[in-house]
């Protein structure tokens, strides 16, 4: 077996997750060959390329055969070669030589570096050391590079050198590159309109990254050489990687080993990317999101079958992280006006001893998962104020149709290194996908509390209340809920994590939600009533603020954070309007100037902070410490910025009634070309905006539109007898309307009208 035969075995066997390298590799062939080749200065390429013989080396020069790495000189010296016999035979076989070898792609296009004169004398001196063959072999070396009229001063023809090699590493400073990112994109533009050195580029990718994979997963070669890193800097200025005929093989082999690099130089080529321009951030976002996108559409993913265990979409979404990344510390980033942590921590279940004991101790002790690239780099998501390009090209759609969430969240909380979850990348996800992801977590920490009540009741012998149950008076709500929310959050705040179950005293009404929905509507309306005055309300901004003049105490607003956690938790929509710098000092920022700039021009630091901050801070800290005993154990933090918290507690203000009537669906005998239906709808449309949301709280409890909008509600209009004199009813726990089959138009705007005008309360049907 000839050595090519023994490389493609060798992929083949990698491809099955054979076992290609022993964990202690002999010194004669199990080492990687980039290894072999810096370390030796051999050229034993048992890993990466075949061996060059004597008469290869010595072969003509129109052949180029003794060009062991490339400067963009010499590429257009080649060119101009190519151009003058009309063949350019020579230039491919030389890129797909270079473009296919790690040790070769790694010294190309290295920057220009001047030597001080103790530097040339100290290579002077080594010189003179060296035997006659050394000295051969070095006057060649300078030869070649003389002919070589542009070439890097700091590279050298010999790859495996070892002192040109020690001393890259010595003056390469930690965000430093050595390689000539501007001489490498002159060279595409130049090379990749010609069809045939393009596919020379392909091949020698499908080729190298294997190798390359090898290198990083068994080798840890970038720890040894930083240098490395010039081959993925090199191959993802390519700007044809999104083309289609890089999809199929060569950037999913890419996008594998690129994944396999080590967190610093993850880190390192994010500060890099970080200072490319904008849309050269885009062009690197669409390559993998191209990958992404193309392999969903062409495979059939479901249940069984899922996308997270695709090769490809999973290596593509960790370069896409790196991307992502490099467009927020690229952009308006701002790491101070932090908020202080809580001086008092969140209290912890007085189960926790039972727990333990049943071998249950409780996960995320140590608070919300962090990302590590976000702490190796300094810089989280929500620092940056403005990116470079929006978050929101950032979401893959077609992924988040395909993705089973249930499965997903199930990897996310394992954490197994077999199992990927997108949820580790978050900003690949819509506002809904990680809203899904977050009711999983949510029923399963009610599940968890309601199994660890049970337990109790075996282990004390007494009956506990499985569920937050809330029993209020609906004139006295706001004292019955906080004065019973106060209770349980000073006794045990671990009850706040159980399923919230509402009942209205003398009312006959079943929570299976809708109870709870009005609950949380009729609690919000008597919160914000500035008659109340924990908060003032601007009429120009139409937003509510904390009043620094209350004379509530930070109880009250403890509770009042504690109502909108329990909302997030029992995923209800609230009618809250606050401002986005609220959302931003929940998720941990302090509010600057720059939140009342577009109202408040004139404002500066001092005035800001008063405003934002100080003149509210015992108001802000209680509300939030509120907020965070529901909420401090979920992946809130990690997966939602501030504009989507808003959304999930608020819902979209965005009502489009057309797309909920294309998902609307009926029973009971209707159908969407029933001539009642048709009417309704048309009715409904007519609507004012008040009218619609008049609609809206009557049929599901709340009149703004769910995560995602309206097409999201899955409403249910089902037939409820003949003509009648009865109003339509509602079960807002299913979002169903019970409609009458009345026998005119007029008498079923009537009729609807005067139901979502005067309804109120729950009654038995």
């Amino acid at each position: 077996m000839d050595n090519n035969a023994a490389a493609i075995k060798a992929l083949e066997l990698y491809k099955i997750n054979a076992k290609l390298c022993d964990p202690h590799p002999s010194k004669k062939g199990t080492s990687s060959a980039y290894l072999e080749n810096n370390s030796k200065g051999a050229h034993n390429n048992s890993c990466t390329d075949r061996k060059m013989n004597k008469k290869e080396m010595q072969g003509p020069r129109d052949d180029f055969k003794d060009v062991t790495f490339l400067t963009e000189d010499k590429i257009y010296e080649i060119l101009e070669l190519c151009r003058e016999k009309e063949d350019y035979s020579p230039l491919i076989r030389v890129i797909g030589r270079v473009f296919s070898s790690a040790e070769a792609l790694v010294q190309s296009f290295r920057k220009a570096k001047q030597h001080t004169k103790e530097e040339l004398k100290s290579l002077q001196g080594k010189d003179e050391d060296k035997d006659e063959d050394e000295k051969e072999k070095a006057a060649c070396s300078a030869a070649a590079m003389e002919e070589d009229s542009g070439a890097s001063s700091s590279s050298s023809s010999r790859i495996g050198d070892n002192t040109q090699g020690d001393n890259n590493l010595q003056k390469l400073g930690p965000d430093e590159v050595s390689v000539d990112i501007e001489a490498v994109r002159r060279v595409y533009d130049r090379l990749l309109s010609n069809e045939k050195i393009e596919t020379a580029f392909l091949n020698a990718l499908v080729y190298l990254s294997p190798n390359v994979e090898c290198d990083l997963t068994y080798h840890n070669v970038y720890s040894r050489d930083p240098n490395y890193l010039n081959l993925f800097i090199i191959v993802m200025e390519n700007g044809n990687l999104h083309s289609p005929e890089y999809l199929e093989m060569a950037l999913p082999l890419f996008c594998k080993a690129m994944s396999k690099l080590p967190l610093a130089a993850q880190a390192k080529l994010v500060r890099l990317w970080s200072k490319y321009r904008a849309d050269q951030i885009r062009r690197m976002m669409e390559t993998f999101q191209q990958l992404i996108t193309y392999k969903v559409i062409s495979n059939e993913f479901n249940s069984r079958n899922l996308v997270n265990d695709d090769d490809a979409v999973v290596a593509a979404s960790k370069c896409l992280k790196m991307v992502y990344y490099a467009n927020v510390v690229g952009g308006d980033v701002d790491t101070d006006h932090n908020e202080e942590e809580d001086e008092e921590p969140i209290p912890e279940s007085s189960e926790l001893t039972l727990q333990e004991l049943l071998g249950e101790e409780r996960r995320n002790k140590k608070g919300p998962r962090v990302d590590p690239l976000e702490t190796e780099l300094g810089v989280k998501t929500i620092d940056c104020r403005k990116p470079l390009i929006p978050f929101e090209e950032f979401i893959n759609e077609p992924l988040n149709d395909v993705l089973e969430m249930d499965k997903d969240y199930t990897f996310f909380k394992v954490e197994t290194e077999n199992k990927f979850s997108f949820m580790t990348c978050p900003f690949i996800l819509n506002a809904v996908t990680k809203n899904l992801g977050l009711y999983y977590d949510n029923r399963i920490r009610m599940y968890s509390e309601r199994r660890i009540t049970v337990l109790y009741s075996l282990v004390q012998g007494q009956q506990l209340n499985p569920y937050l149950r809330l029993k209020v008076r609906r004139d006295h709500i706001i004292d019955d809920a906080l004065v019973r929310l106060e209770m349980i959050a000073m006794e045990n705040p671990a009850d706040l994590k159980k399923q919230l179950y509402v009942e209205f005293e003398g009312e006959q009404g079943v929570d299976e939600g809708g109870v709870s929905k009005e609950f949380f509507q009729l609690v919000v309306e008597e919160i914000f009533n500035p008659d109340i005055g924990m908060f003032t309300y601007d009429e120009s901004t139409k937003l509510f603020w904390f009043n620094p003049s209350s004379f509530e105490t930070e109880g009250q607003f403890t509770l009042i954070g504690i109502v909108l956690g329990l909302a997030i938790y029992n995923n209800c929509i609230l009618d809250v309007h606050f401002p986005m710098v609220v959302y931003r000092k929940l998720m941990g920022k302090k509010g600057t100037f720059r939140d009342l700039a577009d109202s408040h021009p004139e404002f500066v630091n001092l005035y800001a902070d008063y405003i934002l901050n100080k003149s509210v801070e015992k108001q802000f800290k209680a509300f939030r410490r509120g907020f965070h005993m529901v909420t401090n154990e979920s992946p809130l933090k990690y997966l939602f910025r501030p504009e989507e918290i808003e959304l999930l507690i608020c819902g979209s203000r965005n009502l489009d009634f057309q797309a909920l009537e294309e998902t609307t669906e009926y029973d009971g005998g209707y159908t969407r070309d029933s001539l009642i239906i048709r009417e309704f709808w048309e009715i409904v449309h007519s609507f004012t905006d008040e009218q619609k949301r008049l609609f809206l709280q009557f049929t599901t409890g709340t009149d703004r539109a769910p995560v995602g909008g309206l097409g999201k509600l899955k409403m249910i209009i089902a037939k409820n007898g003949p003509d009648t004199e009865r109003l339509p009813t509602s079960h807002t726990c299913f979002n169903v309307l019970l409609l009458p089959e009345y026998s005119s138009k007029e008498k079923l705007k009537e009729r609807l009208l005067k139901a979502i005008t005067y309804a109120k309360g729950f009654g038995m049907l």
